[in-house]
């Protein structure tokens, strides 16, 4: 098979004769910490999920900077990032709404970034065809995390507890513009869309499940429900402990979840199985940067037992901030030795 058609089967629960399908996440941290390694590694494996070649006609004026180097760089939206660690994401400081507008008055600093909207879809269609790739789309909504970047974390959290109409009209008019997006890129010849925003802290969801289910959720099945109306497949990726939502989040339809799952019992996650994907991962909060390569073998071990159901999982891992080298390649050697395929 391909790797358009591995993943695929994967996702659909028909891989009977094919390995497990492989991503490797990567931050410029492992480049420029581990280069020797990390070329190796790249080179020794096929990886099967990609993204197209994407070029825009409008450049956005907000986004300046490089947010991989110390310093200070702006995202798309005009939210400024300062970073204080080469190769790692840095934060907002200063937000763009002030504390005291408690009723998102002035949002004059938010730049809807109208320009994403402008790339090539040709180009995009021609680089799919080009490609045996699983093609993923070049955008990904993060309503949650961007409207934290926007308010500041803590005051967002106050105007979703207060159901802010402020907050609520914002967020209402960034879903628009994401669902537009969404649209037009599940209009090109991609194999997916995605969407994320981190959820979890390590033992809870960050807002009571019940306000989650009221005011994102639907959000979220706006886009699945744009992928699936144009015979797209739809993944999402959220850090943290989100065992509260999965049940919702295959409700409405999700294909593939990228999630912190040693955050969670893999064994509770077991009830799943043959319901959802799960797209990685391997723990990176301590079996990649602390653990021998017999924790990572017993941790991929323990994954394809839980998860796999003729698919139900992707071979996927972070090479980031302090994983070792050798522990990144175990993960990827552990899943060829189990599930090799035929």
């Amino acid at each position: 098979m391909t790797s358009r058609e591995l993943v695929k089967a994967t996702l659909e629960f028909r891989n009977t004769t094919g390995r497990v399908p492989r991503q490797l996440w990567t931050l410029p941290w492992a480049e420029m910490h581990h280069k020797s390694e990390f070329d190796r590694i790249m080179n020794k494996y096929v990886w099967d999920i990609s993204y197209p070649d994407t070029v825009y006609a409008v450049e956005n004026p907000a986004r300046t900077g490089n947010p991989d180097i110390i310093g200070e760089s702006t995202d798309d939206w005009g939210c400024v990032f300062t970073s204080i660690q080469a190769g790692v994401v840095g934060e907002v400081k200063t937000p763009l709404i002030n504390e005291d507008d408690i009723d998102w008055e002035d949002t004059s600093r938010v730049h809807f970034p109208e320009e994403l909207l402008t790339f090539d879809k040709e180009r995009v269609n021609e680089s799919c065809r080009k490609s045996d790739k699983f093609m993923m789309s070049g955008i990904t909504p993060r309503p949650f995390e961007q409207m934290q970047f926007i308010r500041g974390t803590e005051n967002l959290y106050i105007d979703l507890a207060t159901k802010n109409e402020g907050m609520l009209k914002f967020l209402s008019k960034m879903h628009d513009f994401y669902c537009r997006a969404m649209e037009k890129w599940a209009e090109t010849e991609v194999d997916a869309l995605s969407f994320m925003d981190d959820w979890g802290a390590q033992r809870s969801l960050l807002i009571n499940p019940e306000l989650w289910r009221e005011i994102f959720k639907p959000l979220y099945k706006d886009y699945i429900d744009i992928a699936h109306s144009h015979g797209k497949k739809i993944f999402m990726h959220s850090d943290g402990y989100t065992m509260e939502i999965i049940p919702d989040l295959i409700e409405i339809g999700l294909d593939a979840i990228n999630t912190q799952i040693f955050c969670m019992n893999i064994e509770e996650l077991a009830e799943f199985k043959g319901k959802i994907t799960f797209w990685g991962e391997i723990c990176r909060q301590n079996i990649l940067p602390h653990g021998s390569i017999k924790d990572v073998e017993a941790a991929v071990e323990r994954v394809y037992k839980n998860l796999w159901d003729n698919g139900g999982c992707i071979a996927q891992c972070e090479f980031g901030p302090a994983a070792k080298p050798e522990n990144v390649e175990a993960v990827f050697e552990t899943w060829n030795r189990i599930h090799p395929g035929k």
